[in-house]
C-alpha cells in the first residue's frame, strides 16, 4: 500500500478550487460560474416572479447551453458536480418560465 504514504499533491496544491488534478482550468471554471449564476437566476425568477417568464426562460436556456458545453469539455469531477447543479437549476427555471408564458409569450403573435 504505497499510495498511503504518498502525499496528495492535487488536493493540497494551491492551483484552484475546482482543479483536483493540480492544474488550472480557466475556461471550465468560467463556464461553471456562468452556469451556476444563470441557473440560480432562472430558478429564482421562474419560481417566485411569474411575470418575469421571459427572463427565466431565456436565462434557463442559456444556462442549459453553457452547462452542456461545460460538461462536454470538463476535466475534473468537481467541475462536473457544479455543472450538474447549475444545469438542474437552469432546467427547472427554464421549464417554469415556459409554463408561465414561454420564450416569446406576449411578444410574438
Amino acid at each position: 500500500m504505497a499510495q498511503t504514504m504518498r502525499p496528495n499533491t492535487a488536493a493540497s496544491g494551491s492551483s484552484g478550487l475546482f482543479a483536483t488534478d493540480g492544474k488550472r482550468h480557466l475556461l471550465q471554471e468560467t463556464l461553471l460560474a456562468v452556469t451556476l449564476v444563470l441557473g440560480v437566476l432562472a430558478f429564482v425568477t421562474g419560481l417566485f416572479f411569474h411575470g418575469l417568464h421571459l427572463l427565466s426562460s431565456w436565462t434557463g436556456l442559456a444556462g442549459i447551453a453553457t452547462g452542456a458545453y461545460g460538461q462536454w469539455i470538463s476535466v475534473t469531477t468537481r467541475e462536473r458536480f457544479g455543472l450538474i447543479l447549475g444545469l438542474g437549476a437552469s432546467a427547472i427555471g427554464f421549464f417554469l418560465g415556459m409554463a408561465h408564458g414561454g420564450l416569446f409569450g406576449g411578444l410574438v403573435m
